[in-house]
């Protein structure tokens, strides 16, 4: 029944998004045939934020189609989520039921997919199973076979990847006398996890000391509820503009009522749950809402950190770190429920609290109602261009990067009606490519990292067409291509071979190009972190086939 339950609060939730097509929508962006390429294993000169996800999306979808692949995340991080937390909540089919729902249904999930975080959404779902297999690694001394898999996959981005490793070290990490070897194991699974965005961050670590626009991404009021209090509830992302307005209003004040309400009266009985982990999974609670509060309570700190210590501008966008909360926000919120229905024991009242349980259990749809269907056609589904197919068969691999004008990082195009994505055409072409990284929020400008981005901006700057082609060359540019239904001024002319042209594209090949080559030891590097990375599915699937065989020895003998 809650599997059942969890299935059609998907299907509610995405609605369109289960249709013909591709959900673009702010930073999620699918093509259908995401090509590998040196930048996604992290030689790009940007910071890398899509290591190791699109990397692992281009081995995916050589398996999966693009779209298929898209839709089976989405709605495979949602069931994931939900089916971890059920294994959270020992408790009665009410309980339970209402474990679903607030796990699918809440403001984090909403909003993260409204700006198209899919990769939180990932790391969102495995943090409930992440919390079994700590647990599991203090009690019997070892890792199990789903940690090594579901680790690596939980960390496609740096931001997941965090929230990967402190589940388990916050959970897992114990100090009595013989835990060296779980503690060991632990530490590597989180560092091997996330090795390929660490190595590749650390060789960009001074462009990650940045510490512009901090207060812009940090957490948010939505509307007049207060920041803090949006955080408590699971919400509070900086962009305005995916906070359903149901967030914005009263039923926002009532849902944190309400929900609250349950949380509190459910906490002890929460607390006998968990058992000797829920101190730790409160702890988890604290690190991510404390983080979170943090960049609200004391931006200046958080711009100090970003600017100063590599790593640190992970923590301009905390709200994103609330995936630590689920435990304790949707496990509370559960018990709350089996408390109340409780209540209502005597066999007179069977009726009355059957009604109570169903109410508790739809409660969280009845406070967001302007969500479902995805999120009410925010997610309604796209398709590219056709010509753009005959750009990505023009534009070959070995003739140096794209470089993607104008120079804007989100589009607003006809084709997606008129819905703000991230430029998906370097990714839907083959080779690496070059784009704007600075970003435009309520007005003001945040420049990007990129220092070859800058570079390419002043090329562009040069006073005539042949001059700009040449500086453009020698950044590693083979090709222009110039979207022309960007809605955006047109872009300076540049000398070179003009390889397609419609009505959507103008594609531009250039004469002369510097190969852009990595150093060695970036190599060395780069390959010993896919290793380890790599290593964590070996691991695991060893781990699973040497258990199979230990099963049926003793299957067998016995």
């Amino acid at each position: 029944m809650p599997r059942l339950w969890g299935i059609a609060l998907i299907i509610l939730l995405l609605g369109p998004a289960l249709g013909r097509g591709y959900v673009l929508t702010y930073d999620m962006v699918f093509v259908p045939h995401l090509a590998m390429r040196s930048d996604f294993l992290g030689f790009g000169t940007a910071l890398p934020r899509a290591v190791p996800s699109d990397a692992v999306v281009a081995v995916l979808d050589n398996l999966i189609p693009g779209m298929v692949l898209q839709k089976l995340i989405l709605t495979g991080s949602l069931f994931a989520a939900a089916e971890g937390m059920l294994r959270l909540v020992p408790a009665s089919r009410a309980a339970r039921l209402t474990a679903v729902t607030v796990t699918i249904w809440n403001p984090y999930t909403v909003e993260r997919l409204g700006i198209g975080h899919w990769t939180m959404l990932v790391g969102y779902a495995a943090v409930p199973w992440l919390v079994l297999v700590a647990t599991r690694a203090r009690r019997e001394g070892t890792l199990p076979m789903t940690g090594w898999l579901i680790a690596p996959l939980g960390a496609l981005s740096a931001s997941a990847g965090v929230v990967v490793a402190a589940t388990l070290l916050v959970v897992g990490v114990r100090s009595a006398r013989g835990a060296w070897r779980s503690n060991l194991q632990l530490v590597c699974l989180a560092v091997a996890a996330n090795a390929p965005w660490l190595v590749a961050g650390m060789l960009h670590a001074s462009a990650a000391l940045h510490d512009e626009g901090t207060s812009w991404f940090g957490l948010h009021a939505e509307g007049g509820l207060p920041a803090p209090l949006a955080a408590l509830s699971m919400g509070g992302i900086w962009n305005r503009e995916v906070v359903p307005a149901s967030r914005t209003g009263a039923l926002a004040w009532v849902a944190l009522a309400t929900l609250g309400a349950l949380a509190v009266c459910g906490a002890r009985r929460w607390w006998r749950w968990g058992g000797g982990v829920a101190h730790r999974l409160v702890a988890l609670w604290a690190v991510g809402l404390g983080l979170t509060l943090l960049t609200w309570a004391s931006p200046e700190a958080v711009a100090w950190l970003a600017g100063h210590l590599p790593g640190g501008g992970l923590l301009r966008d905390a709200p994103r770190l609330l995936a630590l909360c689920l435990p304790v926000y949707a496990g509370t919120i559960a018990a709350g429920v089996e408390v109340l229905v409780d209540g209502l024991r005597h066999p007179d009242l069977a009726v009355p609290r059957s009604v109570l349980a169903v109410v508790c259990v739809v409660l969280p749809l009845a406070l967001m109602p302007d969500v479902r269907w995805g999120l009410g056609g925010a997610l309604t589904p796209s398709t590219f261009p056709a010509s753009w197919d005959r750009a990505r068969e023009v534009a070959a691999p070995g003739h140096g990067d794209v470089l993607l004008l104008p120079l804007s990082a989100y589009r607003a195009p006809p084709w997606t009606q008129g819905r703000t994505i991230i430029d998906p055409l370097g990714r839907f072409l083959r080779p690496n490519f070059l784009a704007s990284d600075d970003l435009v929020v309520s007005g003001t400008v945040v420049s990007g990292e990129d220092p070859r981005l800058h570079a390419a901006r002043a090329a562009l700057a040069r006073g005539d067409a042949v001059g700009r082609a040449a500086a453009l060359g020698s950044l590693g540019v083979g090709y222009v291509a110039e979207e022309l239904d960007s809605g955006l001024p047109p872009s300076p002319p540049i000398a070179g071979t003009a390889v397609l042209t419609t009505t959507e594209l103008r594609l531009v090949r250039l004469d002369a190009v510097a190969p852009r080559r990595a150093t060695t030891t970036d190599r060395l590097l780069l390959a010993g972190a896919w290793l380890a990375y790599l290593a964590c599915y070996v691991t695991g699937l060893a781990v699973g086939i040497r258990r199979v065989g230990i099963r049926r020895i003793r299957h067998r003998s016995g």
